[in-house]
């Protein structure tokens, strides 16, 4: 299957299925001399594996990741590093009974189309199982551009109708659905103890802020920042929408309104979410993205089997009510793996070219 391989300087190849024997990737280009642990990866990994909570999927998996290759002594050696977490919880049997039926609003139906072959067992690659070694080169992208000051944070600000009504990036480390406001974790219990009484599912809104990003990273034509960041945030399972700087109210306003003006101190305002023609400008990049609901739910559902016939379906097995919320870690991976990857390219296009802020300090 092509399409494995994400960045360019940095890249990142993943491997397996979710009810396989184990989940991998290969990172080529990360810089030498980089201080990295397993201790590093799986602190990333701990905020996105799943049985941590009874709001997210009861499959227990320890996410115990191992490096293969690529460090010694406790260094990147600038070469492959190869990282691996073997699968110790599948249940495929819970699949069984949907094996020659497609799942609506699922990926079934299309990989038995492009394939003639799939992997039924818990949706095989398609599966949100396959990101949880995105989140694991995501982590040593993240020690990379933490040594550099630059910083990116995740968060929920809506699940289902209910909405942060003020936005603390902080709150949303602090507890078990990433919520940005934590006003709101009340109305959040009541809710989540429905849908799982009910055997349902809502969406999520989801946010990610990079800080500290520095000038001119992007390029001005296809490989746009904002091009490649849409691009890491649609490639994650359920993502139907990604929006980046003010788009709440754009079609409200004028371009009078909408463009940010200059001063010597800097921009005095951020509509454009921290990028300029593709290219960062050094202030605070905002994006936003959509999840649609669960499409694993215990409700049935009408859908046609392999032999083309009318059927009904009811999904079994462990399922999030809502796949928004371990999101974050993924989102935050993704993005950390733009930063890098755009960070490197310039690096080696633009090394000798001063890119100070033209503002002044």
């Amino acid at each position: 299957m092509s399409g494995n391989t994400f960045g360019k300087l940095f890249q990142v190849t993943t491997y397996g299925e979710s009810h396989g024997k184990a989940l991998g990737c290969i990172i080529d280009g990360c810089p030498p001399q980089l201080e990295i642990s397993t201790d590093d990866i799986q602190f990333e990994l701990n905020r996105r594996k799943p049985g941590q909570s009874d709001v997210t999927t009861q499959r227990k998996e320890d996410d115990v990741v191992e490096i293969l290759s690529g460090v010694f002594e406790g260094k990147t050696l600038g070469t492959p590093i190869s990282l691996i977490i073997f699968n110790q919880d599948q249940r495929s049997k819970d699949y069984s009974n949907i094996k020659d039926v497609f799942r609506p609003n699922h990926a079934d139906i299309t990989y038995q189309a492009k394939y003639g072959h799939r992997d039924y067992r818990g949706g095989g690659r398609s599966s949100a199982r396959e990101t949880a070694m995105r989140v694991a080169a995501g982590a040593i992208a993240k020690k990379y551009l933490n040594l550099k000051g630059i910083h990116v944070d995740g968060y929920v600000s809506q699940i289902g109708s209910i909405s942060a009504d003020e936005i603390d990036v902080s709150n949303a480390k602090s507890n078990k659905y990433f919520f940005a406001d934590e006003s709101k974790l009340e109305d959040l219990d009541i809710m989540f103890a429905e849908l799982i009484e009910e055997g349902n599912s809502v969406g999520a809104k989801l946010g990610v802020r990079v800080t500290n990003c520095p000038i001119g990273l992007g390029e001005p034509v296809f490989d746009k920042f904002d091009a490649d960041l849409a691009k890491a945030i649609m490639s994650i399972n359920a993502v139907k929408s990604v929006s980046i700087g003010n788009t709440h109210n754009m079609l409200d306003l004028k371009g009078s309104e909408v463009r940010d003006e200059m001063t010597t101190a800097g921009f005095k305002s951020n509509n454009a979410g921290g990028i300029l023609g593709g290219i960062t400008n050094g202030d605070l990049i905002e994006l936003e993205f959509i999840i649609k609901p669960t499409s694993s739910i215990k409700s049935k559902g009408q859908t046609i089997n392999a032999d083309g016939e009318e059927v009904e379906v009811e999904v079994t097995g462990r399922h999030d009510p809502c796949v928004g919320i371990r999101a974050v870690p993924i989102a935050e991976a993704m993005v950390n793996l733009v930063v890098m990857d755009h960070l490197l390219r310039n690096e080696a296009q633009c090394g000798m070219i001063d890119q100070a802020s033209p503002f002044k300090k």
